[in-house]
C-alpha cells in the first residue's frame, strides 16, 4: 500500500470518529435544507440553463464515457452498468469538458469546495448496487436535471440508510434505507459514506448533477480535510480520471 493510501485510510477513520464524537453533525438519510450550503443554492436557481446544456451534449455526437472507463480503480462491481459520466471537475476542471458546457461549467467555478462535478447519466432499467462509499471528509449533492416524467411514476430513485455506515458490512441493510425521488430543478444532500443504492426503472436516460462538496466542519477539522485531500488528488488513480473522462466527438 502506499503512503498515500495509508494516510487516506487514517484520515478517513479520523474523520468517522470525529463525527461520533459530535465534532460536526450527522446527516439524516438525505438533506433537504440545504442553508448551511447555500453556495449551491445557485445551481437550483439555474436548472434550466443546466438542463439545455445537458439535453444538447445528450443530443449531440459527443461519447461520454462509461463510469467503468475512468480508473482501474473503479472498473468492475457497480460500474458494471450502463453509468455515464461527464465530468467538468475531478479535483481540477478539465477544460475540454467543460468547453461543452460553458455555463454550467461557470456556474462550478464560483462555487468554493467542490472536488468533484459531473452528469451522471443513468441508462433505462438500470440498478446501481448497495455500496459504500469513502470519505466522511464530503457531502454529496444531486440536482435533478432530466429526470423522466419529473418522476410522476417514483421510478427513479435513490436509497441511503444512515444507519450502515460500516463498509464492508451488511448490504442486504439496504432495504430498512429511506427513499429518494429526483425531480427536476430539486437539490438533496447525503453522506455516501451510509450505504446507498439507486435505480432509473424507465424507458428514459436519467441525469442528475453529482458534486462531492467539503462537508462544513470546524476549522481545524476543515484544515486536515484539504490538506488530506491535496495529498488523494495526487494518486494515480486521480489523474487517470482526469485524462479518460475527456469526452470525444464521435
Amino acid at each position: 500500500m502506499s503512503l498515500a493510501s495509508r494516510i487516506k485510510d487514517a484520515a478517513a477513520e479520523l474523520f468517522v470518529r470525529a463525527e461520533r464524537r459530535g465534532a460536526f453533525r450527522k446527516l439524516p438519510a438525505f438533506e433537504r435544507d440545504l442553508r448551511d450550503y447555500p453556495e449551491l443554492a445557485v445551481l437550483a436557481e439555474n436548472h434550466q440553463t443546466i438542463r439545455s446544456e445537458c439535453e444538447s451534449l445528450i443530443a449531440s455526437r459527443v461519447r461520454i464515457p462509461g463510469m467503468e472507463e475512468l480508473t482501474s480503480y473503479t472498473s468492475g462491481g457497480i460500474h458494471q452498468i450502463a453509468w455515464k459520466s461527464f465530468m467538468f471537475k475531478s479535483g481540477t476542471f478539465i477544460e475540454e469538458n467543460c468547453a461543452l458546457a460553458p455555463k454550467t461549467a461557470a456556474l462550478l467555478r464560483g462555487i468554493p469546495g467542490v472536488y468533484t462535478a459531473f452528469f451522471s447519466v443513468l441508462e433505462p432499467h438500470q440498478h446501481i448496487k448497495a455500496h459504500w462509499g469513502y470519505w466522511k471528509g464530503f457531502v454529496r449533492y444531486h440536482l435533478g436535471v432530466m429526470i423522466p416524467s419529473n418522476n410522476t411514476d417514483n421510478k427513479c430513485w435513490i436509497r441511503v440508510n444512515p444507519e450502515a455506515q460500516a463498509r464492508g458490512g451488511d448490504r442486504a441493510a439496504i432495504e430498512q434505507g429511506e427513499t429518494y425521488h429526483w425531480h427536476n430543478g430539486e437539490a438533496v444532500l447525503f453522506d455516501d459514506t451510509f450505504l446507498h443504492d439507486a435505480a432509473n426503472d424507465t424507458d428514459q436516460v436519467r441525469v442528475v448533477l453529482f458534486l462531492d462538496v467539503a462537508r462544513k466542519m470546524p476549522w481545524w477539522l476543515a484544515l486536515l480535510n484539504r490538506l488530506f485531500l491535496w495529498i488523494a488528488h495526487q494518486e494515480k488513480s486521480v489523474r487517470e480520471v482526469q485524462t479518460n473522462a475527456k469526452v470525444k466527438v464521435v
